[in-house]
């Protein structure tokens, strides 16, 4: 049994990992911290986890995580580089959710979260944790950096093009998520009253998964394969819905005579998580809710130069929790889709 621990577990990343531990079959859960909620028990705070939990929620304490085999971070941004360097020394492997280990670049990390990171040396062996790019570092690793829900249906969508050096000229990125990836937090903009019956962008000038992306998609080109030089342009959008992210990618193909769907399909053969529609298809974010599947379809309309990608995720699945769960699977030599081999919720 592998011996888990989470910090932070009262946010809704936080609870969605809770909902798949709370039944993995090679999961122990020993701890589960909350400073706000210390002392009370999980299941009184989630009560759809009664009678598969009996734990209660504890402080954060470096000494008892230290027991475990392995730490989930449900953290907001910033926390984790602050206890990571410690776990890791104690020989416990670490999967953080949040931001502090994704970019490699330290004065990205600074410009776009407005504080220095904490630990540089330990960000060098970080392993960033999008199985279908980095499944043998994934393996190996001590600390892996979930992906952001954006750049996970976004990067996904692009692999194929990017790999086989087929993008030519820009790539636009269209994305929509619902209100659950705003956090769990008291926010005016996600209240009922404001974000439902309407749908709005946000963070055009810029977005903290902007530089996420475009680094996945310098790290995609197979050997002897060109970059891509065009510009990434990203504009995320705010649906009235609870979950799911339906990212739209647009791009041109250098190669008019390619077979996308064939592509595409090759690409994914043999990915228990990515599923390749059939030719024609419109992914619907309700076929991935409470699953941990991206589903993609990819068309060129009216045959031309432009291609345009649909990919669907739970963000609060594949997009964070049902992703690090996969990236632990894969650290701990399981299979794939142990605690994960479950349709999605209909309706």
């Amino acid at each position: 049994m592998i011996k888990v621990g989470i910090v932070g577990g009262t946010g809704y990343t936080g609870a969605e990992l809770l909902r798949l531990l709370s039944v993995h079959p090679d999961v122990e859960l020993s701890m589960i911290t909350s400073r706000s909620e210390a002392g009370k028990s999980v299941s009184a705070l989630f009560s759809g986890l009664r009678g598969k939990l009996d734990l209660n929620f504890s402080l954060p304490d470096n000494e008892q995580l230290s027991s475990c085999d392995l730490v989930f971070f449900a953290t907001p941004n910033g926390i984790a580089m602050e206890s990571v360097p410690e776990l890791l020394s104690a020989g416990v492997r670490v999967i953080d959710l949040a931001a502090d280990f994704r970019l490699s670049d330290t004065s990205l990390w600074k410009q776009w979260y407005g504080v220095e990171h904490a630990c540089p040396d330990v960000l060098k062996e970080a392993v960033y944790g999008l199985p279908e790019m980095n499944r043998a570092d994934i393996a190996d690793a001590r600390l892996v950096a979930n992906p952001g829900c954006y750049p996970t249906a976004t990067q996904l969508g692009l692999l194929p093009l990017v790999r086989a050096g087929l993008v030519s000229g820009n790539i636009m990125v269209d994305a929509k998520s619902g209100v659950s990836g705003a956090g769990r937090g008291a926010n005016v903009g996600t209240l009922l009253c404001e974000a439902s019956e309407s749908f709005k962008a946000y963070g055009v000038s810029g977005h903290r998964h902007l530089p996420e992306i475009q680094q996945g998609i310098e790290r995609m080109p197979g050997t002897g394969v060109s970059p891509f030089t065009g510009d990434l342009v990203f504009v995320p959008h705010l649906t009235p819905m609870i979950r799911g992210i339906h990212s739209t990618l647009y791009c041109t193909v250098k190669d008019r005579g390619i077979d996308l769907q064939a592509l595409y399909e090759n690409t994914f053969e043999g990915e228990p998580f990515v599923d390749v529609m059939p030719a024609g298809s419109h992914p619907e974010t309700r076929s991935v809710r409470g699953c941990n599947q991206c589903r993609i379809a990819v068309h060129r309309p009216q045959g031309g130069d432009t291609v345009v990608i649909l990919s669907v995720i739970d963000n609060l699945v594949k997009g964070a929790a049902g992703q690090a769960v996969q990236n632990m699977n894969i650290m701990f030599g399981l299979d794939e889709m142990t605690g994960l081999d479950f349709p999605a919720a209909m309706p």
